[in-house]
């Protein structure tokens, strides 16, 4: 595949291009990392499988954080026992199919189910995961982050879209100046698994409520030949994951392509003041006349 394979669309301007900034405002090539927060080992993959073919060929790297260890996805009661292990040997060999290698997958470790008691730094035993998550990013100087749907598909999708939103900021800010040199991350995507997003983007922007993504990657269908391949890795998740690899077909949009989507948005936005005032004003106006 070659970069001018894809093309990325802004689902509010109704623009098109192949240019890769359409996700990432202000892209540099040759120094973009961007880090996939995935809560399960195989969601990097399910959700922005297209992408993580795409960043290299605009001269981006690609990391994998995975908070989960895989403990609960046994189908068999053969495999509670190995499980993890069996997961983590599987998650080697599907990323490697998408070119990612060992050394650029990072593993948290928590256990499945389990990843929202942990937010936050300070716990009743022990440290949570921002002493986790922000050291990382900073190491890794992680300039892009995409994150997991936080909307109605799984709690440990939502506490790791939590902790992205709120503590990757953090990233690039001069606190705990110990846990590494701040390292800001640019912006911030949110990808889809199986759930669509929250009508909050739309709602704010005048869209038509069903089309709750932003932005949307369109990809060559070798891309999802590639996903296909990688997701057979999971040997494990067989049963688990067939239908969602089954609802992939409503992914194409012709013979030869294929979609992704995704939500952009600021995880800090500023208060204007400006409108507040003028309304303000207006109020006071009214109020001396009566």
């Amino acid at each position: 595949m070659q970069r001018n394979d894809f093309l990325f669309c802004d689902l509010r301007e109704n623009s098109l291009s192949h240019e890769i900034g359409t996700l990432f405002p202000a892209w540099r090539e040759g120094d973009e990392r961007v880090a996939i927060f995935s809560p399960h080992d195989d969601d990097g993959i399910l959700g922005p499988g297209y992408l993580l073919q795409a960043i290299p060929l605009f001269g981006g790297e690609v990391h994998v954080i995975i908070f989960c260890n895989g403990s609960g996805g046994y189908s068999s009661i053969e495999h509670k026992p190995i499980i993890t292990a069996l997961r983590s040997r599987e998650t080697l060999l599907a990323y490697a199919q998408l070119g990612i290698d060992s050394l650029h997958i990072h593993r948290l470790d928590y256990d499945d189910y389990s990843v929202w008691p942990f937010i936050g730094w300070k716990l009743e035993n022990g440290e949570g995961t921002l002493k986790e998550v922000l050291p990382l990013l900073r190491r890794l100087r992680i300039t892009r982050l995409l994150l997991p749907n936080g909307y109605r598909e799984h709690l440990d999708h939502l506490a790791t879209f939590m902790v992205g939103a709120f503590d990757a900021p953090q990233a690039g800010d001069p606190v705990v100046i110990d846990w590494g040199e701040p390292s800001a991350v640019r912006s911030l995507l949110q990808y889809a698994v199986w759930s669509d997003f929250s009508p909050e983007d739309a709602l704010l922007s005048g869209a038509e409520l069903s089309l709750r993504a932003n932005r949307a990657l369109v990809a060559p269908i070798e891309a999802e030949e590639n996903v296909q391949r990688a997701m057979g890795q999971f040997q494990s998740q067989a049963q688990i994951v067939a239908h969602l690899l089954e609802e992939r077909r409503e992914r194409q949009i012709d013979e030869g392509r294929a979609i992704e989507i995704y939500c952009a948005f600021d995880p800090r936005p500023r208060c204007s003041y400006e409108k507040y005032v003028r309304k303000v004003c207006e109020v006071m106006r009214k109020g001396e006349k009566s």
